[in-house]
This record gives C-alpha cells, sequence and structure tokens, in this order.
C-alpha cells in the first residue's frame, strides 16, 4: 500500500473510532459511515478491525479515559448480572464490553450455549422479560438467532440494550480460539471478574 492510501486508511479509522466512542456503532457499520462522512468513493479500502481497534483504544485515552472507565465498569457490571441469571445457558461476554472499547453508547452482547435452542426464549417468556427475536451474523459469518431486550443500568441513569446470540452447544469448542492479536474472543462470568479486579486491566 502506497503511503497516500495508507494515510487515508488511517483517517478513516480516525473517524470511525469517534464514532464507535460516541455513539456506540459496531466497527463494521463505524468505517462504512466514515467514509460517507468523509466523502471518500464507497470501494475505498477500508481499515482492518486491528487498526480501527487500536484507534477506538487511542481516541478513548486522549478524549474520555476517566469517564469511560467508569461506564465500562458499570456496563461489566450490568453484564454479569445478566450472566447470572442465564448461567445455565453457559454465557460468554463478547464484544466492547468485553474488550474494554465499551461507553455508556454501547450494547451488551453474550453468546449462549446452549443443549436446546429455544430454552433461553423460554426462561425470559416465564420471567416476563420483553425481548425481540431476530438473527445476526455469528463470528464464522452463519445466521445466529439473538433475542434483544432492555435493561435498566442505574449506575449509568440509562436503558441498555442486550443481545442474547443463541449458539448450540458444540459451538463453544470454536468460540473461544484467540483472535488474530491472540486475544480471547470472549469470556465467562469468572473470566470477567478476574479482568476487573485486576487495577489497571480494562482490556481483554
Amino acid at each position: 500500500m502506497d503511503a497516500s492510501r495508507d494515510e487515508i486508511t488511517l483517517e478513516i479509522a480516525a473517524v470511525a473510532a469517534r464514532l464507535v466512542v460516541e455513539d456506540g456503532l459496531e466497527y463494521a457499520a463505524a468505517k462504512r459511515r466514515a467514509v460517507k462522512q468523509m466523502g471518500l468513493p464507497a470501494r475505498t479500502p477500508l481499515p482492518d478491525n486491528a487498526v480501527l481497534d487500536a484507534a477506538v483504544r487511542e481516541d478513548i485515552a486522549v478524549f474520555c479515559p476517566e469517564s469511560q472507565a467508569v461506564e465500562l465498569r458499570a456496563l461489566r457490571e450490568l453484564a454479569l448480572v445478566w450472566m447470572e441469571r442465564l448461567q445455565s445457558f453457559r454465557p460468554y461476554l463478547g464484544g466492547a464490553v468485553w474488550h474494554g472499547t465499551a461507553t455508556r453508547h454501547s450494547d451488551i452482547y453474550l453468546q449462549l450455549f446452549c443443549d436446546d435452542p429455544k430454552a433461553p426464549e423460554w426462561t425470559l417468556l416465564d420471567h416476563r422479560v420483553e425481548y425481540h427475536p431476530g438473527t445476526v451474523n455469528g463470528w464464522r459469518g452463519e445466521p445466529v438467532e439473538a433475542l434483544t431486550l432492555r435493561t435498566r443500568c442505574e449506575s449509568l441513569g440509562q436503558w441498555v440494550l442486550v443481545h442474547l446470540m443463541v449458539h448450540g452447544h458444540d459451538d463453544l469448542r470454536g468460540a473461544l480460539k484467540p483472535d488474530a492479536q491472540g486475544r480471547k474472543p470472549r469470556g465467562d462470568a469468572p473470566a470477567l471478574r478476574q479482568l476487573m479486579a485486576v487495577p489497571g486491566k480494562e482490556h481483554a
């Protein structure tokens, strides 16, 4: 890649990072919106997720390190509440809340690994929890059933969306492989508590 293209890629990453931090956009959507905001052609090469992740962490470090740390902890504590409620479905936390880049605008993503894929839905119904069913792309690009609910985060004084992605029990084996940067892509409740217990170690 020549220098000018490399600079454009980094500029896209910086703009996309602001969208992730300020608006809670997912990486793919943030890249697309950044290209549009910058008036670039739709086929402009996009930064990969590792480049965008580095830009997001830099943006947080420069503009909102203290407030982001407070918001991240609040979302992780809320995630733990739901992981405990759904512990029979082997919940694992992923996304920005797990990786340490979440702000108050971020959603919580929990992956459930079940013998019966309908069991989480019945549990929500039994406890009169309102939710919206849908489908999202899984980590292999396959369609995955998702149950989305709204829950109150009192420490942030706002409502937060929690997405429950329902997988088969056997999918758990492939869900824990480290990513290209050697990081764990998701963690269970004990792993999250361990992460939260280490001062200064916000990032998984």
